[in-house]
């Protein structure tokens, strides 16, 4: 059985923000092509393989949709002494941020730095006890002022630094697990498939800029136009605190959501596929529209049947985002049976309510 957790560990500690998805599009592209007929980047950055099915005349197009960016920092000032101020790119809490190690990445290269605040000492007393908002926390270079404005643009981008820590129970924690998982579920998916014969075509997309406003799912869903959809993206896991409505446990299986913007036949068909072959799941109900790629794949072109599916992580959006590699390969595993089992039929009964 294949297994990718150390090209799991490889992507989360490369760095990709959105729009500067590079590095990571970098890594992926090798990898797809050990599985896909065809690889190619569109010119947005997303990266769409194909794998044919099997089959004469018209076969089902099912498009499986990973995110590659990770929410960044963008620089903003530099102030006297070198200092810089940064806004954001994504959704950090910057109560997450105060003495982080963080990587600035020039034109020249990349520069460390750690993300700075005025110490306890020095707070006033009714400061004390209330985070600091991200206008108030700057990076420390280390460098003079003058070798930081030759180095450093306003615009450069920043991203986290921090090692993957090998937790037990096949758990992982690190930077960018939101949604490098994901690339790793893709991966396990079209891995399991190559045991299978299936007619549907799979297009198997690295998307850029989800962090900023779904862009990259927006033009590859108008751009392959698929039958069906499938986001793959992480959800909430369970901790202390946390609403048991609004959260789902690690090592539980994938989460299948379910809502508005949703097709309720595939919905009901992964559940269907998860039951009879015995593989565990979660059901992510939600009252709106949901979020991640499948908001805007719903929406390509003439519209789309889609879904979302993806497993539960703790701390999302810190630099310890912590899940469970056995749910990517339980959601792996739902992934496959599902398209192995897609026939054309299914596709022409998406349209009858």
């Amino acid at each position: 059985m294949e297994n990718h957790q150390r090209l799991l560990e490889q992507l989360m500690t490369t760095h990709g923000g959105p729009g500067f998805e590079g590095a990571v599009r970098d890594v992926v592209v090798p990898q797809l092509h050990t599985y896909a007929h065809k690889v190619e980047v569109d010119v947005m950055g997303n990266v769409v393989a194909c794998i044919e099915g099997r089959g004469e005349g018209r076969r089902p197009r099912v498009l499986l949709a990973a995110h590659m960016d990770e929410i960044a920092l963008v620089v903003a000032r530099i102030e006297e002494g070198g200092f810089l101020r940064v806004a954001q790119t994504g959704g950090f809490d910057p109560r997450t941020l105060v003495g982080q190690e963080v990587v600035v990445h020039t034109r020249g290269g990349d520069l460390l730095a750690v993300v700075g605040s005025k110490p306890p000492h020095l707070t006033a007393p009714e400061e004390r006890g209330k985070a600091a908002p991200l206008s108030d926390l700057y990076l420390d270079l280390a460098m003079q002022e003058s070798a930081v404005r030759e180095r450093v643009r306003i615009g450069d981008r920043v991203t986290l630094s921090r090692e993957v820590y090998l937790l037990r129970n096949r758990r992982l924690a690190g930077k960018s697990l939101d949604n490098r998982a994901s690339l790793a579920i893709l991966l396990e998916t079209l891995h399991r498939l190559g045991q299978f014969v299936h007619q549907a075509d799979v297009y198997a997309v690295a998307t850029v800029q989800e962090e900023v406003g779904l862009r990259g799912a927006q033009t590859v869903g108008f751009a392959v136009q698929p039958d069906v959809a499938i986001a793959i993206d992480v959800t909430f896991g369970a901790f202390p605190g946390q609403a048991a409505d609004e959260s789902f446990a690690l090592d539980a299986g994938p989460a299948i959501s379910f809502g508005p913007n949703l097709h309720r036949k595939v919905f009901q068909r992964l559940v269907d596929v998860a039951e009879r072959h015995r593989i565990p799941y979660q059901i992510e109900l939600s009252q709106t529209p949901v979020g991640a790629d499948a908001n805007a794949l719903q929406v390509a072109g003439p519209g789309l049947a889609a879904a979302l599916v993806g497993i539960p992580i703790r701390y999302m959006h810190t630099s310890v985002e912590t899940g469970s590699y056995s749910d990517i390969e339980q959601c792996a595993r739902l992934l496959a049976h599902y398209i192995a089992e897609l026939d054309m039929e299914q596709v022409e009964d998406l349209s009858c309510y």
